[in-house]
């Protein structure tokens, strides 16, 4: 599936009764939506999002629908919301209608789509290869064309490696900028609220009701960190370099290296890590304590990480994020739009070894940790490699652009369909 190639229509949906909530009527063929959440959310009758049907990750709390946050225990232990999302509501008013709730992976803390209670929902692009995660059903559902939309989150990269995976379009959005409240939580200090689309049409729509007043930001100049270039497989150079340079051609550009020295991304990656994981843990650790959930072994070492993380290497790692943040932003400066790999590589195999996997998710934390680290929006745009597989090639933007951001992506995005991937 190349949604390189055109332009999908978009689903729709007649159903306008705002209030009524309706029997689940999705063929769920790939995995995406999570038994507890196969609920009908009819939309308001008319809006700028009318006969659209979009998807939430079961972060999002529905108002009288469980949250299970990917793993049974919380689940069980957890009462059922009896307010939504922000977002859940303010996508209602606007007329589209909520299909349901797909899978994550288990609490968020996981780049690959796997999880070990629930399974692996299929990459309706690349069968053979993983959705990604932590987003995976929402970008799962988003490939296989059951909803026009859905809504993800990104703590370090969970929306914008499933959007490259599984070919669609994704955003990270601005720290802060849309409500994290009433959603289960990884990591606040980083987590955002997201969205996956699987038309340029229908993405821009949402970014238009979602984030209104973040258009007018003047995007004027075009970066190639070189050093970010080269974290990503051979077969993202040349659409990354055919971004580049279609947006030169309206635009002053520049060859650089983002970080400043030799492996530092490697050092960005350690100080995100530590970072996250003493918020994640100070977030979840009482219930993790008491609780005792069961949590799949590679969630699991990663939460015995978040313990044993010290509040003296979360300080050193929060003094690092502060160079990072002022450098990145300083070198974007207000107006400066960077290319970089969406990333490391193409989709993982099903069946790759913990060594694969876990070398592909450290090269990949090396890129995304950049945007988690500065508060930076970042649009994954869908390509294909020469093999057909699906890779995104991202714009990096100032804070707050995220809907000028968009625009500029979906336009440099049609432009360069008949030559690009």
């Amino acid at each position: 599936m190349n949604t390189a190639s055109g332009i999908t229509p978009a689903i729709t949906n007649t159903n306008t009764n705002a209030s009524a909530a309706t029997a689940f009527d999705i063929d769920d063929h790939v995995g995406a939506f999570v038994a507890h959440g196969r609920f009908t959310l009819a939309g308001a009758a008319s809006g700028p999002l009318a006969g659209l049907r979009f998807a939430a990750k079961d972060l999002f709390d529905v108002a009288g629908q469980p949250t299970g946050a990917g793993n049974p225990d919380w689940l069980r232990t957890h009462a059922i919301p009896r307010r939504s999302n922000a977002l859940v509501d303010q996508l209602l008013q606007a007329g589209a209608t909520l299909v349901g709730k797909t899978l994550t992976d288990e609490l968020a803390y996981s780049i690959h789509g796997d999880n070990y209670h629930y399974g692996t929902p299929i990459n309706s692009a690349a069968p053979e290869r993983v959705p990604g995660g932590s987003s995976s059903g929402s970008a799962a559902a988003v490939a296989a064309r059951l909803c026009d939309f859905a809504l993800g989150t990104d703590t370090g990269g969970s929306t914008r490696v499933p959007a490259s995976y599984c070919g669609v379009w994704g955003l990270r959005t601005s720290f802060g900028l849309l409500s994290t409240a009433s959603m289960a939580p990884l990591c606040p200090r980083f987590d955002t609220a997201t969205w996956l689309a699987h038309d340029p049409e229908v993405f821009e729509r949402v970014g238009r009701a979602l984030l209104p007043g973040t258009a007018d930001t003047p995007l004027r100049k075009v970066l190639l960190p070189f050093d970010m270039l080269e974290l990503a497989d051979p077969e993202f150079h040349p659409v990354l370099h055919r971004v580049y340079e279609g947006l030169r051609k309206t635009m002053p550009g520049e060859h650089m290296r983002l970080s400043g020295a030799e492996g530092e991304l490697e050092r960005w990656r350690q100080a995100y890590v530590s970072a996250s994981a003493y918020d994640a843990w100070q977030c979840h650790g009482d219930w993790i304590s008491q609780t005792r959930p069961a949590f799949g072994p590679a969630v699991q070492a990663r939460w015995d990480m978040a313990r044993d993380t010290s509040a003296e290497t979360a300080r050193a790692a929060r003094e690092k994020q502060d160079l990072v943040r002022h450098r990145v932003r300083t070198l974007l400066g207000a107006d400066g739009v960077a290319v970089i790999p969406s990333a490391s590589s193409v989709a993982p195999l099903r069946d790759a070894s913990a060594a694969e996997i876990d070398q592909v998710r450290a090269r990949t934390f090396r890129l995304t940790c950049v945007a988690g680290l500065a508060g930076l929006p970042q649009v994954s745009l869908p390509f294909t490699s020469p093999a057909g597989l699906p890779i995104g090639v991202s714009l990096l933007g100032p804070a707050g652009s995220d809907l000028a951001l968009i625009g500029l992506a979906t336009r440099i995005w049609r432009t360069l369909q008949g030559g690009a991937g």
